[in-house]
Formats: C-alpha cells, structure tokens, sequence
C-alpha cells in the first residue's frame, strides 16, 4: 500500500508505522549480519583464509539502503512535528 506513495504524502500514523516496519527489519537483518560475521570471521580464522575478515566487515554496506530510508522517514516525522 504505502510502497508507491511518497513520503509527503503519507499521513503521520503511517510514517510512524514504516518507521516501526523498517526499524524492525533493520534490527533484524542487523543480528543475522552479525552473526554471520561471527561466523564467517571464526571460519577464517580456522582456515587460515583471512580473505573472509574483508567478506565479513563488507557485508554491512548492505544495510546501507534501509538505514538512508529510516533516516528520510525520521526527517519527514520531524519536519511534521516542527510544523
């Protein structure tokens, strides 16, 4: 529902409910990228294959594109408040 709408056009309830949704993904996939890292940086360590350290600390440039949009939703929230 909300996907094809732009931020400006949502209400304030809304924005506080994708707020909610992306927060909650991002927490989510935040503990499995840590977790794989731990993985992945203990495998590395026990193969002897220090390529994998680099694998590990890129993977999180991933979850670059959900914390731009939960940054444009809290900006949104505030430019309404302030108003």
């Amino acid at each position: 529902m909300t996907k094809n709408k732009k931020l400006t056009e949502l209400t304030l309830n809304e924005l506080n409910t994708e707020k909610k949704k992306v927060k909650g993904i991002l927490t989510g996939l935040g503990i499995v990228m840590i977790i794989a890292c731990v993985i992945l940086i203990a495998c590395a360590v026990k193969s002897k294959n220090y390529a994998l350290i680099a694998v590990a600390s890129g993977s999180f440039i991933t979850l670059l594109p959900i914390m731009t949009r939960l940054g444009q939703i809290e900006k949104e929230i505030k430019n309404r408040e302030q108003k």
